[in-house]
């Protein structure tokens, strides 16, 4: 067994026994989402999916794009980028904006039916002058085209944005439908790299529609109690591999 990947845990596992409150985060949803048995394997039986590696990269874009905005937050004024895009709003400053923003904490949620924390650690909050908060995402990518939400793999990225705008609205605040991916795309046109990278910066609206989270928060909990693993998703690449293998009965 690989010493930096254990696929088997023991903590942090769902008991269907247990009255105890029960984290589920934003990625995990999506996780039930796109492939129930998954969802049953890691957050029931403790077994993970294998780890991608870390996006440095984006991570650093991140990073930096939260320090520029939150210049203007300090000074509550609109970033050029609003300016450039007519967007009325400035980046919103909270007493718990940091909490919102932090890995494993972020904006969360007791839902009471099913004893779930539902936690979701958002990129940025806007506020426009109707007083709602605009949820706001960062994206890098490196392209040739210009960038978009058409791609049928991107419903993760509306879906993660529908849940940060359930979850401020379960926490009492004022949100409107509209967010905004703003989305840094690699320059590769360029003669030289120079030591440096350039990025097209680009802001994308999307209406968002979070009707459907109560439900799957509801079916993620009524798979998790259930005694049976869910069926194997013929989409899913992982059950697709561990599928193949079974069928060549490798013994040990």
């Amino acid at each position: 067994m690989s010493q930096y990947y254990n696929p088997k845990r023991t903590k942090n596992l769902f008991n269907p026994e247990s009255k105890d409150q029960f984290k589920l985060s934003r990625s995990k949803i999506d996780l039930f989402l796109n492939c129930p048995r998954c969802f049953y394997l890691d957050r029931r039986l403790g077994v993970d999916r294998p780890p991608g590696f870390p996006f440095a990269l984006n991570s650093a874009v991140d990073k930096l794009l939260k320090k520029e905005f939150d210049i203007h937050r300090i000074k509550a004024s609109a970033h050029p980028l609003m300016d450039k895009y007519k967007i009325d709003a400035i980046p919103f400053l909270h007493k718990d904006l940091d909490q919102w923003r932090a890995n494993f904490i972020g904006v969360q949620y007791l839902h009471k039916p099913t004893n779930f924390i539902v936690t979701g650690a958002i990129d940025d909050v806007w506020i426009n002058s109707n007083g709602e908060l605009m949820v706001v995402d960062y994206k890098a990518t490196s392209k040739e085209s210009e960038v978009n939400l058409e791609a049928e793999w991107q419903i993760g990225y509306k879906r993660q944005m529908e849940i940060y705008q359930w979850l401020l609205r379960k926490n009492g605040h004022k949100v409107s439908d509209i967010g905004y991916f703003v989305y840094c795309n690699g320059k590769t046109d360029r003669a030289a790299f120079d030591g440096k990278l350039d990025f097209d910066v680009t802001i994308l609206d999307y209406k968002g529609d979070d009707g459907w989270v109560e439900k799957a928060v509801k079916e993620a909990h009524d798979c998790l109690v259930a005694d049976s693993i869910p069926k194997a998703n013929s989409d899913c690449d992982y059950c697709n591999y561990r599928e193949a293998v079974n069928d060549l009965k490798i013994s040990r």
